[in-house]
């Protein structure tokens, strides 16, 4: 049985990969090697499993550069995170082809065109963002709150749009269109509304940004990954993640747990 592990800046996820089946398990630690083993041991006591019944560790992420040749034990074998990241995304979406957006405490971007994996953009704007954010401006920690904060936003009180610089549509570009993130906010501005224009300005520049990779790449799909895909799943409840750019957003079943399962299938490969 092989394990994949990712080791992340934030959380470290690992998984089983079980006749089609996936179990996965996610941590907190600061300590990639204990991060590492915590999430190994905690999933194979949550399958029932022993320990030796593991063959290796496909272990990836910024924290994986830190494990020896072993882990508790066991063999680790370390998979490039951007081939992992691509791998995942592929395979739960099942694209040959696609652009994969790795959504964790900063974005990747990894343009796949079967067996060839690259690293094409990305930006420092990801979840460390919005816990940073939110944390300095409204004094909240968890999304839990700063979803239930933003279901009761309005964005009209922070975001300028084109309506506000233009007063209608400037060529294709809809009324709506948001000109500058906290372009308006002003003191009427409530906790809610900018709980929602911290959200609001992540997807929005994660989108773009991959909507103009994708171009560049050649790439039809675009196939969204990691924790962060929540907040995007948020957005689309909401009605407020709408572009209109010729490419297709996919959010895959188990989207947060891709690079540690691209790791795992990685190694099997």
């Amino acid at each position: 049985m092989l394990v994949g592990i990712d080791i992340g800046g934030s959380t470290t996820d690992a998984v089983i990969l079980d006749n089609g089946g996936v179990h996965v398990v996610t941590i907190e630690a600061n300590d990639p090697i204990a991060a590492a083993a915590g999430a190994l041991g905690k999933l194979v006591e949550s399958c029932g499993l022993h320990l030796d019944r593991v063959e290796r560790i496909a272990a990836t992420g910024a924290g994986s550069r830190v494990l020896g040749e072993t882990l508790l034990g066991r063999p680790v074998v370390k998979v490039n995170e951007f081939s992992a990241i691509g791998i995942g995304g592929t395979s739960l979406a099942a694209r040959k082809k696609a652009l994969v957006v790795s959504l964790g405490t900063g974005t990747a971007i990894v343009s796949v065109t079967g067996e060839k994996i690259e690293h094409v953009s990305g930006t420092g704007l990801g979840g460390g963002t919005l816990r940073g954010l939110s944390k300095h401006m409204l004094g909240v920690s968890t999304l839990e709150t700063l979803e239930a904060m933003a279901a009761r936003g309005d964005l009209s009180r922070v975001d300028l749009t084109v309506r506000d610089i233009a007063g209608g549509a400037i060529g294709d570009l809809p009324p709506g269109t948001t000109a500058s993130n906290f372009g308006k906010v002003g003191a009427d501005a409530t906790a809610d509304d900018k709980a929602l224009a911290i959200m609001n300005m992540i997807v929005e520049v994660v989108s773009v940004l991959s909507i103009a990779a994708a171009r560049a790449c050649g790439q039809e799909d675009i196939v969204l990954t990691g924790k962060l895909t929540r907040i995007f799943r948020f957005m689309q409840r909401a009605k407020r993640l709408n572009f209109g750019f010729g490419r297709g957003f996919l959010i895959p079943e188990h989207a947060d747990y891709a690079t540690a399962i691209g790791a795992a299938r990685a190694a099997m490969q």
